[in-house]
């Protein structure tokens, strides 16, 4: 711990718009009001979720999980944020930004693996409906799950203190909103060439495997949603599975992009419009994905508001 303290600084100054101040008043009034919309919207999801027996499913499992996901992702960030957008101080400790580093990484990484896990969970249901119940049983559901997460730490542990460990030579300057790898990779001395290689490798099974796995299982569902002979069940499976694929283009988009390119190679502000992208704006606009295409989730979700009312 102790040569930990003399290679590092006690604290780093995050310089976000700090070139550009006009934007800071903005940012600050949008991360204020899509904040609270995101936690609610969220909590929403995982409350109809829970309390709607007819919700008792693996789909609904797994997007309960998603809506938690997406709640620890935004609040690992832009609380922080609103902080030194709001204010003058632009510093954050060591110890916060390594915290940071891990639970942010923690949660990108796990959403990564369970949005694969939402797709293969649809292709079941959609390419072998007589197998689902069998398949996709509880205990199967819990164990995926527990796998996701535990993928998903174990990717941010693992490259998050290898990026914490790289010497900085005296730079506290991070340009950046918040602790990320990339970004913290760019900003260390001396050879990196090894830590950019291996963060691209890990990268390629967290973000390409994924991905490619989750194209080819709606390749297979596309394939057999076309023979589906009802346009009501064409519909309905059309429905489900575009509110997943949505959610999965505004996420792995912006997180390729940033991910699976040299740290050395990103342009001074790609971090700070990436990481408002997919750690504001993908989990704020998630609920509203899913419920505006979603008639079991908007009916759960008014029979819920009715008893409540009816109750008092």
């Amino acid at each position: 711990m102790e040569r930990i303290n003399k290679s590092h600084p006690e604290e780093f100054i995050l310089l976000g718009f700090a070139d550009r101040p006009w934007l800071e008043l903005p940012l600050f009034i949008i991360l204020l009001l899509t904040y609270p919309m995101a936690m609610v919207g969220n909590i929403a999801i995982i409350l109809v979720s829970t309390l709607d027996s007819r919700l008792h499913s693996p789909m609904y499992f797994f997007l309960t999980n998603l809506s938690f996901l997406d709640m620890c992702y935004t609040t690992s960030i832009v609380p922080q944020m609103l902080f030194h957008l709001g204010g003058s101080e632009k510093t954050i400790s060591y110890l916060g930004c390594a915290v940071q580093l891990y639970f942010f990484h923690i949660m990108g990484g796990t959403e990564c693996l369970l949005l694969a896990l939402m797709s293969f969970d649809r292709y079941v249901a959609i390419c072998k409906p007589l197998h689902y119940t069998l398949i996709m049983n509880r205990c199967t559901c819990i164990l995926l799950v527990a796998t996701v997460w535990l993928g998903g730490m174990t990717y941010a542990v693992s490259e998050a203190t290898v990026t914490l460990h790289l010497p900085l030579c005296g730079c506290n300057t991070l340009d950046h909103l918040i602790c990320e790898i990339p970004v913290l990779i760019k900003a260390a001395c001396g050879e990196k060439g090894s830590n950019e290689l291996t963060l691209s490798v890990v990268c390629i099974f967290m973000f390409a495997v994924p991905l490619c796995f989750i194209l080819a299982s709606y390749a297979s569902i596309g394939h057999a949603v076309f023979k589906i002979k009802s346009s009501e069940g064409r519909k309905k499976a059309f429905g489900t599975c575009s509110s997943h694929l949505t959610v999965v283009f505004f996420f792995y988009g912006p997180a390729i992009s940033m991910y699976l390119q040299p740290p050395s190679s990103i342009s001074t502000d790609q971090p700070k419009f990436m990481a408002l992208f997919y750690g504001v704006v993908t989990p704020t606009l998630n609920p509203f994905i899913y419920t505006l295409r979603n008639k079991d989730v908007k009916s759960a979700w008014g029979n819920l508001v009715r008893s409540v009312f009816t109750s008092k």
